[in-house]
Formats: C-alpha cells, structure tokens, sequence
C-alpha cells in the first residue's frame, strides 16, 4: 500500500509540473524574447525600425570573416520594406581567455551603428572593460567604417592604431578592433545578400 501511495503521488506531483511548466512556458518565451529584442534594439543606436528582427534573419559562415566555422544568425532592421541595418553576430576568436561574441550593427552605408559583447570570459577587472557597463570603450566604433579610420588604423595604438587599450589588456583590445574591422569587411563583400537589396543594373 506505501509504494502504491508513493507511485501515485509521484505521479501527481510530476503532473503538476508538467502543468506549471506548460501554462509558464508562453510567458517565459515571451520574457526571452522581450530581453533579446531590447538587447538588438540597444546597440542600433536609435536607428527606427518597424520589423521584426528576430524572425527576419539569415544564416552565415565565414571562418575567416566572422572568427568561427559554426553557423551564425544576422538580423535585418527594416523600416518602411528597406533595409535600415544589419546586426551581424561575430567572434573574436582571439581573446585573451576565451573567444569573445560580439554584436556588430552595420547601417546601410555601411557605418558601425554600434558595438555590444555578447559573451566573454576576459580577466575581471582588466578586459572587461569591453563591457558598455563598464566602460564607454566599446562605444568608440560608432559612426566608423571600412575608410575611418583607414586601414591601418583598425589596430590598438600601441600597433600604431587609433584605438585606445586599457593597460594589462592589450590582447583583449586587438581581438575586439580585429573582429569589428573584419565585421565591416564581411559587410562590404556580401552587402546585397545582407541587405536584401536587387543587384546593381
């Protein structure tokens, strides 16, 4: 009688978890969405928009340009059918600790919109500074592009650059310019697949 008792509670209780889990589940994919669109809105710095970027996408690879083989997601930003921006999701695959995710903003005229670090596992104190929280750093690439700075000032200052390092973090500065420079190249070599845009007549 005891074990038929337990089983049968046991079974209650899981029923009453699955049904918990079942009438939550809208409302927490609703608060992760909500959290992921203001973290896409965040860092397109104003740009209006009246799509749905989390649902207008495309898949991309390029180890070389985007720092990973894996397959990476790119939202466009449209307002009125055009293309007002893309946010690309890159890697800098050479961080000081770990890979560092980023989320690069790219308006049509191929200016940088915006800069966030999705992920990252850089010293505490020392490179994370690359966090907005942090620091205003990562907020030095807005209005840039592929010819401001030429290209040879896409490096840290002390390669003879025009970004700024924090002391100690050199490394975590030459992975972040690297993989914004190669962002807007990647941008520029597939800006009309990107964009969604007719090819030229």
């Amino acid at each position: 009688r005891a074990a038929a008792v337990l089983a049968v509670t046991g079974i209650a209780t899981v029923g009453l978890v699955a049904l918990v889990h079942d009438r939550a589940q809208p409302r927490i994919d609703a608060n992760r969405r909500a959290e992921q669109l203001a973290q896409l809105t965040a860092v397109l710095g104003g740009v209006p928009y009246d799509n749905d970027p989390l649902a207008d996408t495309l898949t991309v690879r390029d180890a070389e340009l985007l720092g990973t083989d894996e397959p990476l997601t790119v939202h466009r930003v449209r307002r009125g059918g055009r293309t007002a921006a893309v946010l690309l999701n890159v890697v800098a695959p050479d961080g000081y600790s770990a890979a560092i995710r980023l989320l690069v903003a790219v308006g049509a005229d191929g200016r940088v919109l915006g800069v966030r670090v999705i992920e990252h596992r850089e010293t505490p104190g020392l490179g994370d500074f690359i966090e907005v929280r942090r620091s205003d750093w990562i907020r030095r690439f807005d209005g840039r592009s592929m010819g401001d700075p030429p290209a040879a000032g896409w490096q840290a200052r002390k390669d003879g650059g025009e970004f700024d390092q924090f002391t100690g973090a050199t490394v975590t500065t030459r992975a972040v310019v690297g993989a914004v420079r190669d962002a807007l190249v990647y941008f520029e070599r597939h800006r009309t697949d990107l964009l969604d845009e007719p090819p030229a007549p």
